[in-house]
């Protein structure tokens, strides 16, 4: 689908998003590197999230900056949903004074950035990676940000179950980490719940032709009550619609990927699909407020709750800075992790005692008549939750 985000992409970052030239940080100024896909397949939903930073820094720096003290200077440079070119854009973001590092919405890209930040001791947080062993394999200073795949997983399998449904098929990829282990954390917590995994599938992330599992899933005995996938653009499209063109009507589930504007456009063909989104915006929500907000900033509405993530970002790092007192690395890293019920924009927000992967909200949503409904918003017991 056309949009913003993909059609002036260059227009957009430059107008909106202030890229700036590296130059060295005053005493009283703090630099983020922000290492983001503005090309390529994560561009739909780092750009969004980069947005809503953008917005938030905009509005501290008027203020007088992270604590009312510290000018906030953004330097982003484009990962090209590349791994080995994140690596490359995010050393260069260093070599130029970076404090605190933004990485892209993806476990992956992320943990090769992290890697370098690691040693340095430099806070790194992923606009809306989920992936839950990204902390672990980063370490103690990778924060993830939105809600995590086990978490959304967690939350989709209870709401199957609400609903009856007791037989599910899943459908990975192994081609990201994200595809690879959301469905399988449904399947954990639907068979530890009294669901039955009647069936498994697996995809190449941007292959066209999905008529191999559509004829396994035709073909099962044992008939699945739904369809359990992490598959987002171009992929999910491909086989939403190749899967009705076959004539299956079996309920489709996924996760926080196709919460987004091209999926949406697919309007009565993806009706009945549950999917996870970080917020819903209740009327008179400080969400719905942020939602009349940013279009006012970037002049459109929001695609989806990704712009309100990048926002709280922004939140959190000068909530940590005016804890820390001061601009050292080590100080703000302490300081995020030490959060617990920090009232963000969704809801709050709790870093303390976790493995810094955030308690949250998670915000349940079905696509009817083209358009995503609201379900119920929760957060699952932290004993339903599967081991990363």
């Amino acid at each position: 689908m056309p949009s913003l985000y993909r059609l002036h992409r260059a227009a957009f970052c430059a107008a909106v998003f202030g890229i700036a030239t590296i130059s060295t940080a005053s005493a009283e100024e703090i630099i983020i590197g922000a290492a983001t896909a503005q090309t390529g397949g994560l561009a739909p939903y780092d750009q969004p999230a980069l947005a809503g930073l953008r917005m938030s820094l905009d509005e501290l720096n008027a203020k007088g900056g992270f604590g009312g003290k510290y000018t906030v200077k953004l330097l982003i440079k484009d990962t090209r949903s590349d791994t080995a070119q994140t690596a490359t854009v995010a050393q260069e973001l260093i070599d130029a004074g970076a404090k605190i590092m933004i990485t892209p919405c993806d476990a992956d890209p992320s943990i090769s950035a992290g890697q370098l930040t690691q040693p340095l001791g430099i806070p790194t947080l992923t606009l809306c990676g989920s992936a839950p062993v990204l902390t672990g394999a980063v370490g103690d200073v990778m924060f993830g940000t939105y809600p995590a795949d086990n978490v959304q997983a967690t939350a989709v399998a209870d709401f199957a179950l609400s609903e009856g449904k007791k037989k599910v098929f899943l459908l990975t990829s192994p081609d990201s980490t994200y595809t690879a282990n959301l469905p399988e954390y449904f399947g954990k917590v639907f068979e530890k719940k009294g669901g039955t995994i009647v069936g498994r599938g697996t995809f190449s992330m941007g292959q066209p032709d999905f008529s191999a599992e559509i004829t396994n899933i035709k073909g099962l005995a044992d008939k699945p009550d739904l369809i359990m996938t992490a598959a987002y653009e171009p992929d999910f499209p491909a086989f939403i619609q190749q899967l009705r063109g076959a004539g299956v009507t079996i309920p489709v589930y996924g996760a926080d990927a196709i919460g987004t504007p091209t999926i949406k456009a697919l309007g009565k063909l993806v009706d009945g699909v549950v999917y996870t989104a970080a917020g819903y915006a209740e009327p008179g929500s400080k969400l719905e407020a942020f939602n009349a907000a940013f279009t006012k900033y970037a002049g459109h509405a929001p695609e989806s709750t990704y712009e309100v993530n990048g926002y709280e970002i922004g939140l959190i790092l000068d909530q940590a800075v005016k804890t820390a007192g001061s601009d050292d690395p080590k100080a703000i890293r302490d300081a995020i992790a030490g959060l617990k019920d920090f009232e963000g924009i969704t809801g709050k927000i709790t870093y303390a005692g976790t493995d810094r992967m955030p308690l949250r909200p998670v915000a349940l949503m079905r696509y009817e008549g083209g358009e995503g409904k609201h379900v119920e918003t929760l957060i699952p017991e932290a004993a339903d939750v599967p081991a990363p």
